[in-house]
């Protein structure tokens, strides 16, 4: 999965060190307590060879488990639940059952893409099991980094128009041909991993539930209301990130205050 992901080319990966990509296969679900685990050793391993690592990405839930040391709720799936609200999904569609988590968890479920039916199962799957708010169990913990969070802003408008030509720059890249070539090999068009933006919609276009450019206008619509829902995770009055407006002296404006924020 390299062209739907945006994953950084070879060139980009041999200039700098880039960690935790191409470490499953699609067919592996990665939890947010593997992903933690995981992202924690690499900071550990790096830090110990003199280094600074970055945390670099969007998913707000992921960043923060890091940055907050949240204590992720130890909740092991449950089979015959999944199951349920599987068969419950498809009886009132993915938006009713994104309806009946916010009417129980409403914080919960604004962090959650609606479209996105495997997240809104473990949340509902949380609730069910402890009886307690999804949103309540990751609670943040005492963080154990020393952390400078740095965030980028541009224009609402043209944010998107950069969306929209790198969607069309992911599909002259053969976006079409990696979804079909994933099928091929025999990845399930429901695993989770295949639920991703990008992902979902090629799927449909070649199942012939829509067309090419009904895809398309999915894909740049999905992509605007993540966009939206990360303003949810990292707002511009959080005292506790630097934002920067995106301009040619951004990137040494960013240099400066990292260097001084490392300094011994």
């Amino acid at each position: 999965m390299d062209i739907g992901t945006a994953k950084p080319g070879s060139e980009d990966r041999q200039r700098i060190p880039h960690h935790l990509i191409d470490v499953t296969t699609p067919d592996q679900v990665w939890s947010l307590a593997v992903f933690q685990k995981e992202a924690q050793q690499a900071i550990r391993e790096i830090s110990a060879r003199g280094h600074l690592p970055f945390l670099v990405g969007g998913t707000g839930q992921y960043i923060h488990a890091i940055t907050q040391g949240w204590d992720i709720p130890k909740v092991e799936p449950d089979p015959r639940l999944r199951t349920i609200l599987e068969a419950w999904a498809a009886e009132i569609s993915p938006l009713g059952l994104h309806a009946r988590l916010a009417s129980l968890d409403p914080q919960a479920a604004s962090r959650i893409d609606p479209q996105n039916v495997r997240r809104t199962i473990r949340a509902l799957e949380v609730i069910l099991v402890t009886g307690r708010r999804f949103s309540a169990q990751s609670q943040r913990g005492p963080s154990p980094y020393r952390v400078l969070l740095i965030g980028l802003k541009r224009p609402r408008q043209e944010l998107y128009a950069r969306i929209d030509l790198r969607i069309e720059t992911m599909l002259q890249a053969g976006l079409v041909e990696e979804v079909q070539g994933l099928l091929s090999q025999g990845f399930a068009p429901d695993l989770p991993s295949l639920s991703a933006i990008g992902y979902r919609e090629i799927i449909a276009y070649l199942q012939g539930k829509t067309s090419l450019e009904e895809a398309v206008l999915l894909i740049k619509r999905h992509t605007r209301i993540f966009v939206r829902r990360q303003a949810n995770w990292f707002k511009e009055t959080d005292p506790n990130i630097h934002w920067f407006e995106v301009h040619d002296q951004t990137v040494a404006e960013m240099e400066t205050l990292v260097r001084q924020w490392n300094q011994p």
